[in-house]
């Protein structure tokens, strides 16, 4: 028997809701506004009283209103079909909804349930599966796109009958499956699963590590990110947070992209969903969004709908990763998400933590960022998420609670400098404040060692302790004055300086710029360590900065050139001479 209640509280979007049966945490319900239905997720029960976010604007809500309790939590539709959507928080297809503004207690399939899928059967009658098996395959798209049974199935299943090759819809049964019991299960192209409660179809074994490569030198060269890894980018207003995830989504080594901007101003979602279907994809040859599904709240949405959004993303990244696919999952911004957590807690009043966060945010943060990861599936093969999120701290401080939770639970940490910004240094990554402590395993180090070069590791060491020695020097020089430090100090100061323009900065819109192989940027770095490791002959401080900025001014049109090119070759050969006119004997 359902569930129902009565409204008793109202306070913004938490509304209180006193309920006539068995209620569950995190359980959706629907909440009856003038004959509109409006869903909300419980998020506390106490007693008789449920505590629940609603997803839409409460405005003209009175005591007394019914709710209706679904028996469910919040869940996402998995299936063929989700590839190129832009959906919101809540898996509602914004194409499919009409007007500029969205109705409140509006919701759409988030399948197309008439589109037809040509499926190529895998699984053989009588041959034993579980939850996350594949049965048959769809090419959505151009990717191939796994039916598998259920998630909710619970122990072994035998196939008692698998459709022959043809088109289906997504609601059509496909097998038939008997359980342990006898009982035979039909099985469709779609289901259903809670977006809090992380798919698990794979087994626990040892991972094998490796690097994504995303074509971002800073990121790649520096502190690079392990593939199934984690990473987040703070940075204050105007720093290229959303520049950066546009060409990490462009040129890193993944099969499928996740774009979650949950909570982002009206104008840079704007921006997503204008300039990803315009986007050419350098792996393909053919569209980016043929390969990404963008998840959108706006921060003028109800706080509980860019709280969905994350968790959201999320799920159908686990959906795809059980696929045997690589998933890159991109957030823009957690802070957006942690703010509603804040308002949600607040309206609860639940005992504030620093600047008013919920106590637990970081266990909350962690416990996210632990569903990305690589994982060996049931069958042997693998798949992984690596998830790169954005925090937008107030006023560009990275000591506020949001970025100092998120740097306890991902390894990777790159932040956005301001007066790198300003100086136009881009991508504005702080090379000193920023680390990957994928660098500190032994098994990316090994994998480093076989993969570049033995010497990786200790010249990616060198290069940022070059980096930092050369910003002691600028230091020093901007104090003293240019005639107040040995020429050591400016010779210094530009090797630095090689390093920063050469590997650091990056031109996003160059065709050939904007992406560097792990090749190239190994024999780029062999280059500017080989200057650092010149002996020059300089008389005065004077000649040090016209000589420099002459060597750097070559190598950036170098690294707009072909790799190894003719022209990439000249401007290597001119180098090499300015050196040797230069080099102490």
């Amino acid at each position: 028997m359902a569930t129902n209640g009565k409204v008793t509280g109202i306070i913004a979007n938490l509304v209180i809701v006193e309920a006539d049966g068995p209620v569950s945490q995190n359980e959706i319900c629907f909440i009856n506004l003038k004959g509109v239905d409006l869903m909300a997720e419980v998020i506390k029960v106490l007693g008789v009283k449920a505590y629940t976010q609603v997803f839409e604007s409460t405005r003209g809500l009175k005591i007394g209103a019914d709710v209706k309790f679904m028996g469910h939590m919040l869940e996402v539709t998995l299936g063929p079909g989700i590839l190129s959507r832009n959906y919101d928080g809540l898996q509602n297809d914004l194409d499919k909804m009409e007007g500029v503004f969205l109705k409140r207690g509006e919701y759409t399939e988030s399948l197309n349930p008439e589109a037809e899928w040509e499926f190529t059967p895998m699984a053989k009658t009588g041959e034993k599966v579980e939850a996350g098996s594949w049965l048959g395959e769809v090419i959505e798209g151009w990717m191939p796109h796994k039916i598998m049974v259920p998630f909710k199935f619970e122990g072994t299943y035998t196939v008692k009958s698998v459709n022959a090759k043809g088109k289906y819809k997504t609601k059509d049964v496909i097998a038939v499956l008997t359980d342990e019991k006898g009982k035979d299960i039909e099985v469709t192209m779609m289901q259903k699963w809670p977006v809090k409660m992380p798919i698990k179809a794979y087994k626990e074994k040892p991972r094998p590590f490796k690097i994504m490569e995303t074509g971002v030198r800073t990121m790649d060269t520096l502190n690079p990110l392990a593939e199934g890894g984690t990473g987040f980018v703070p940075g204050p207003f105007g720093c290229g947070k959303t520049v950066l995830q546009h060409a990490v989504s462009q040129q890193a080594e993944a099969d499928m992209i996740i774009v979650t901007a949950c909570g982002e101003r009206a104008n840079e979602v704007v921006e997503i969903f204008t300039e990803f279907p315009e986007l050419d994809d350098p792996r393909t040859g053919r569209k980016l969004m043929e390969r990404t599904t963008i998840i959108c709240n706006t921060s003028n949405m109800p706080v509980a709908a860019r709280e969905a959004s994350v968790y959201t993303g999320m799920t159908i990244a686990e959906y795809y990763r059980s696929m045997g696919l690589k998933v890159l999952l991109l957030a823009d911004s957690t802070s957006r998400w942690a703010q509603a957590l804040r308002e949600m807690s607040n309206r609860m009043e639940e005992l504030p933590g620093p600047d008013a966060f919920p106590m637990d945010l970081p266990a909350i943060i962690s416990n996210f960022y632990a569903r990305a990861g690589f994982v060996y599936l049931n069958n042997g093969e693998t798949g992984s998420i690596t998830f790169l999120g954005t925090v937008s701290p107030a006023g560009g401080n990275l000591k506020e609670p949001v970025t100092e939770s998120t740097k306890k639970a991902a390894r990777c940490f790159y932040a956005l400098n301001q007066d790198r910004a300003d100086s136009k240094r881009y991508p504005a990554i702080d090379p000193i404040d920023s680390y990957s402590k994928y660098l500190e395993y032994p098994e990316i180090q090994e994998y480093l060692k076989n993969s570049i070069s033995e010497t990786w590791v200790d010249d990616v060491t060198l290069a940022k302790d070059i980096l930092l020695r050369g910003k002691e020097a600028s230091e020093q020089i901007n104090i003293l004055g240019d005639d107040g430090v040995p020429i050591d100090y400016h010779e210094r100061y530009w090797k630095a300086e090689v390093i920063d323009f050469v590997i650091l900065q990056q031109d996003a819109f160059d065709s050939i710029d904007k992406s560097t192989p792990f090749e190239r940027q190994k024999f780029m770095m062999g280059q500017v360590l080989d200057i650092y490791r010149t002996k020059f002959n300089f008389a005065t401080f004077e000649e040090v900065n016209p000589f420099f900025k002459a060597i750097i001014n070559l190598f950036k049109q170098m690294n707009y050139a072909e790799f190894k090119s003719e022209k990439f070759n000249g401007y290597l050969n001119q180098i090499n001479e300015k050196i040797n006119e230069r080099k102490a004997v």
